[in-house]
């Protein structure tokens, strides 16, 4: 009979060794077996649940692992039980496949009670988001990284980075990603990644929300409680952890900035809501099983201190939910501060050049014989580069479905107007922008608008959405909305189509309409007379002078380079 029990114990474990762990810390799992292995830790312990969530481009759904030492998986449930929620996003690059593996076992220990969960944290895991990229599989992606044999590739089902579609929402994924987000409601985001740059001594690096940024109570917490105490509890277990080497050149010995996360990432698009968010960046030059043991630990670490800190992290957030709704402006675009930066200990290897066996001329690498320790200059202080006043409400025409269904996404509090009506609101108009030459993840992104206003009745009609800004998505909302955001819905082309004029003339025609509409309005006359006296090359330019009459005119469309989101602002 014992001999019965132990080897139903031992075939029963075998379950729940990972591919990782079968081939001995070369090998990656495929999506099948983490869906798979999840599925029956589902099936297994009452501490996990493996929920079917939304759509990929991949054309099979994502899914979301939720854990808790109670088996509760409903995330409104934690929440009311004051538990501290971290939501992990794994395999974004698939070829940075070090949390999958990494999470399968941490799930699995806590499953089986070789790990604990405190009683005020609980997990939820996307285990593989890049669905389309990880089915894409093979040896020779990355080609500068020490493992495994084989994985993912980069680009999603639409060959889309996912990390840079948290705002645009060009996939199903990112879609799904947001009703996920706002689901779950996670006070922390862990987005596991392996960076590329220089050599150093490092295994992990991190990449945190930056503190300015995030503003306020949280962003004095993150920076002088919650990371540090992250740092400390890595370097007792053994990984002495660095700040993301943002450094570009030779030498990172000089120092860096901290990375822009903006919006467009994962943990730029988390710090809108107001959630303390980190992307892991082990390094792509160490051995694989250094790199999962590594994110283990740092995984272990957040959900140690989460625990220990929930009610804090809680109540951080509660206060800016309810800060935020009445708060009356808002940062919408940032710029690193030089003057002020903070030590690190940084442990490089030295730099040096040699002649490259290509070129024959001078190459970088870095000599491993040569390591050094010395501290350099972090500069992680940011300063708003442009606030805007917040508006009672914003409205924009339902025919701009794309950031509505975007918005609902996110789950913003609006409302359709129920009658035609006039308002009276602020109107942008641009006057200047540039457009990126070159493609960016299927966009040329707008850039530097410069923007006038007036205040005007406008017509809308009914089904038109009225969008108050007395809500915790007010950050979100500003952001998004207002054109001179780094990452606005203007800046990612969906408001494109107001910049082409759509009505015309016929010169030879309009020219005795134009010479009349001079006689009825001389201030018009005069105004073409200062311009050609100012401007030589205008003087020179019949069609010029004569689109210039025409924009005075009522022939002009009203909705040419007029902002069709509207602010409301008394």
């Amino acid at each position: 009979m014992l001999a019965f029990v132990l080897i139903a114990f031992e075939t029963s474990a075998q379950q729940y060794i990972t591919p990782y762990e079968q081939s001995k810390g070369k090998e990656t799992a495929t999506y099948a077996e983490a869906i798979a292995f999840y599925r029956r830790l589902d099936a297994a312990s009452p501490k996990i649940t493996l929920k079917t969530m939304g759509a990929s481009d991949a054309g099979l759904p994502l899914h979301l692992v939720m854990v808790s030492s109670d088996g509760s998986s409903d995330p409104a449930q934690w929440h009311r039980q004051g538990k501290a929620v971290i939501l992990v996003i794994n395999g974004i690059h698939p070829g940075e496949p070090d949390g999958i593996d990494a999470s399968m076992m941490l799930v699995r220990d806590i499953a089986h009670g070789k790990k604990q969960l405190a009683k005020h944290t609980a997990l939820a895991i996307i285990p593989v988001y890049n669905i389309g990229g990880t089915l894409n599989r093979s040896e020779t992606y990355r080609v500068d990284q020490n493992g495994p044999k084989a994985f993912g590739s980069r680009g999603n089902g639409q060959n889309l980075d996912l990390n840079r579609d948290f705002i645009k929402c060009d996939s199903k994924e990112a879609l799904s990603f947001s009703e996920i987000f706002h689901f779950v409601n996670p006070d922390i985001l862990i987005d596991n990644h392996v960076s590329n740059g220089a050599d150093y001594q490092h295994t992990m690096t991190l990449l945190t929300t930056q503190h300015s940024k995030l503003g306020g109570a949280m962003g004095e917490y993150l920076n002088k409680e919650f990371e540090p105490a992250i740092y400390a509890d890595m370097k007792k277990k053994g990984w002495d952890m660095i700040p993301y080497v943002n450094a570009f050149g030779d030498n990172p010995s000089t120092g860096w900035s901290a990375y822009w996360d903006g919006p467009r990432y994962s943990s730029g698009y988390a710090a809108l809501w107001h959630c303390f968010s980190f992307v892991p960046e082990t390094h792509m030059l160490k051995p694989y099983p250094e790199r999962v043991a590594a994110t283990f630990a740092l995984m272990e670490s957040f959900i140690e201190y989460a625990g220990a800190n929930s009610e804090k992290i809680k109540m951080l957030r509660a206060e800016t939910h309810k800060a935020i709704s009445t708060q009356a402006a808002f940062p919408i675009s940032w710029k690193a501060d030089k003057s002020k930066w903070s030590e690190i200990s940084f442990k490089g290897y030295e730099p040096g050049k040699k002649p490259s066996e290509v070129s024959g001329l001078p190459r970088l690498y870095y000599d491993r014989n040569k390591p050094f320790e010395m501290q350099v200059k972090f500069f992680n202080f940011f300063e708003p580069n442009t606030v805007i006043k917040k508006p009672v409400a914003y409205i924009i025409p339902q025919g701009w479905w794309k950031v509505i269904e975007r918005l609902k996404a996110n789950r913003i509090n609006m409302r359709q107007l129920k009658n035609d009506t006039s308002i009276l609101v602020e109107v942008y108009r641009i006057e200047e922008y540039k457009s990126s030459p070159r493609p960016y993840e299927g966009h040329h992104p707008n850039s530097e608008a410069k923007l006038s206003s007036s205040t005007k009745q406008v017509a809308f009609r009914k089904g038109d959405w009225y969008i108050p800004l007395n809500q915790p998505g007010n950050r979100f909302l500003m952001e998004v909305l207002e054109p001179q955001g780094d990452d606005s819905y203007f800046a990612w082309n969906f408001f494109d189509p107001i910049l082409q004029q759509k009505e015309g003339y016929s010169s030879y025609a309009f020219e005795d309409t134009a010479a009349i509409l001079l006689r009825e309005n001389p201030e018009w006359k005069l105004q073409l007379y200062e311009k050609r006296k100012s401007d030589s090359s205008f003087a020179k330019n019949a069609s010029a002078q004569l689109n210039f009459v025409y924009q005075q005119s009522p022939y002009y469309e009203k909705e040419h380079l007029r902002y069709p989101v509207f602010r409301v602002v008394q």
